[in-house]
């Protein structure tokens, strides 16, 4: 499932803001969500929870999407430069 990456990096600050960057990197595989879901081995439903940003998801179901779909989570300190560049607007994109 190795496609176009994303450039964009997003900072997450509620469990909403996953949901977007989920569902923009599925749609950009053209995977359907059933697809998706049964590639990754989760739930429809799961799949779905996330990408609305409702309900609860486990940690280690969230991170089995994200490494399925080629994304991963980091954890920085808030004044980390990463953190910074990727809060600015328009910042976030990887030097190339």
């Amino acid at each position: 499932m190795d496609d176009q990456p994303t450039r964009q990096a997003t900072v997450l600050t509620t469990a909403d803001t996953l949901g977007p960057v989920v569902r923009e990197r599925r749609k950009s595989q053209s995977l359907r969500i059933d697809d998706a879901a049964g590639l990754l081995g989760v739930s429809v439903d799961l799949m779905s929870r996330l990408e609305n940003g409702q309900g609860t998801v486990q940690l280690d179901k969230a991170m089995a999407v994200l490494d399925g779909l080629g994304l991963t989570l980091m954890v920085l300190p808030k004044e980390h430069p990463w953190a910074r560049e990727a809060s600015t607007p328009g910042g976030g994109s990887p030097k190339a």
